[in-house]
């Protein structure tokens, strides 16, 4: 007995013009298929990691520019590469943050204080102008918190008139 080959192919549940043997990411109707399922979270995955590896590779040029003089101006310089898309902004941040700024508020203070020295003053004290034109030297006593009852500073106020 031969048996038709549209009624074999039925009961398999098989279309006639499909192949007897399927590979194995084609599923039957209304069951779940599971190669989109992988791949939409290997894509999920994917796609955040570039996201991380984007933002860390812009948060370069602050990261070198810590505790720099220059570091507030690094971090305006990488965002407006983020935003604008300009790679130069990026480019400039990351030469500004390798570059090394001396420190001139200590040599700076340093000079201040011997100027004041050689013009007889005390380090500190400021000179102020009064109406008539006078120089007056404002001082004030301070007490120093560790030590209560001691005078630490001493400041008076004098004025002319």
């Amino acid at each position: 007995m031969s048996a038709d080959p549209q009624r074999v192919d039925d009961m398999n549940g098989f279309h006639p013009a499909a192949c007897d043997h399927l590979p194995a990411f084609i599923t039957a109707p209304d069951e779940t298929d599971v190669l989109m399922v992988v791949m939409a979270i290997i894509l999920l995955l994917f796609v955040l990691m570039v996201g991380v590896l984007y933002f860390r590779l812009h948060a370069l040029p602050e990261r070198f520019a810590h505790k720099k003089v220059q570091f507030e101006i690094v971090c305006v310089l990488a965002l407006l590469a983020m935003f604008t898309h300009m790679h130069i902004f990026w480019i400039a941040g990351l030469l500004l943050a390798l570059i090394d700024f001396p420190d001139f508020s200590g040599l700076l203070g340093r000079i201040a204080g011997s100027t004041e020295k050689i013009a007889a003053k005390e380090p500190g004290v400021e000179a102020n102008e009064t109406a008539a034109g006078a120089m007056t030297i404002t001082r004030e006593r301070e007490v120093s918190p560790k030590v209560e009852g001691t005078l630490t500073k001493m400041r008076s106020v004098s004025s002319r008139s």
